[in-house]
């Protein structure tokens, strides 16, 4: 059997996670408050014109909700195409459809849902802004994430994990700081997981990987290339491979099966995007680890209590009894 038909029969349970050129239809529709978590979220691989349809849905839905589709487009500056090819990558059928999720946006927010808060944290913003500004921004955040998260997709990398003869998990700065939580929380419901940072190291693990494996890449750009790398070795090495990156089809997504979106990140002077990043990623993790305890239940459930019992002494300051000393003392 070639390669090629290897990677396609040990693939052919998975949903279907196709590159950028091959997904119009990335998700079914959102429900009417998650419309704007689904725009932030495509944000980054929005082209221009797309941008300017979705900013402007996002920007006044209900005036948008009683424009036709040839008289939005001209209020954007675009093309009809361009319309009815926005509301498809937002998830809906046709413009129509996303018309009614758009009136139906407005008649939520004019019954009196909070205004959107602005979370730019100035120089001189004394520290009860800060934290007012902070809070705020982190629970939209992860809102954002829950609602555009692809439950299929999550359901079927769950799966993956449980089942896996062995998992590497990829990323880089903060994104590593990601799966080494993802790492240790595997680790100690039983699973064999291994959390990698240095580039080099990533690689040569990723080459020993074949079908049972899963490979995990974390990269909210979705284009740091030693992310990238060792994650489309693994799949060329027929592993199971699984991206969870703020750009759903970024580069990273050519080279995994399955693709798991967290909200595009609103970068401020004083706020680097990796840190609203880290927040969606980590709600992901989360999500990974309670749907795979689950699913292992009955030998995760044990692990985990052996894991807490062997720290148990650390948690309380006191030393574990010496092997070596007859009285344990």
């Amino acid at each position: 059997m070639s390669q090629n038909m290897k990677e396609t029969a040990s693939r052919a349970s998975l949903p279907a996670a196709a590159g950028p050129a091959e997904r119009p239809d990335p998700a079914p529709a959102p429900p009417p408050h998650a419309l704007r978590a689904r725009i932030r979220s495509l944000g980054p691989s929005l082209t221009r014109s797309v941008q300017a349809v979705a900013d402007a849905v996002a920007a006044d839905p209900a005036a948008c909700s009683r424009l036709t589709v040839s008289a939005l487009a001209e209020h954007t500056g675009t093309s009809e195409a361009t319309v009815v090819r926005t509301a498809r990558l937002l998830g809906y059928p046709g413009y129509r459809d996303l018309r009614l999720a758009l009136a139906a946006l407005a008649a939520q927010q004019e019954s009196g849902a909070a205004p959107a808060v602005t979370v730019d944290i100035a120089v001189d913003d004394p520290l009860a802004d800060v934290v007012a500004k902070l809070a705020h921004e982190e629970a939209q955040t992860l809102t954002d994430t829950a609602a555009a998260l692809d439950l299929t997709q999550l359901a079927a990398a769950v799966t993956a994990l449980a089942t896996a003869r062995r998992i590497d998990i990829y990323g880089v700065g903060a994104s590593a700081l990601v799966g080494q939580d993802l790492a240790q929380k595997l680790l100690r419901i039983g699973l064999l997981a291994h959390a990698h940072s240095d580039p080099h190291l990533a690689v040569t693990n990723a080459v020993q990987l074949r079908p049972g494996d899963v490979a995990v890449a974390i990269t909210h750009s979705g284009t740091t290339g030693d992310v990238i790398e060792p994650l489309r070795t693994a799949f060329e090495r027929g592993a199971t491979t699984l991206a969870l990156t703020g750009g759903p089809n970024s580069p990273v997504t050519r080279h995994a099966d399955l693709v798991l979106a967290t909200s595009a990140a609103r970068e401020t002077r004083l706020r680097p995007a990796a840190m609203s990043s880290r927040t969606s990623q980590l709600l992901v993790v989360d999500c990974l680890f309670v749907g795979v305890a689950q699913q292992t239940y009955e030998t995760a459930a044990p692990a985990l209590a052996a894991s807490y019992e062997a720290l148990a002494d650390r948690h309380t300051g006191r030393s574990s009894p010496s092997p070596s000393s007859p009285s344990g003392v």
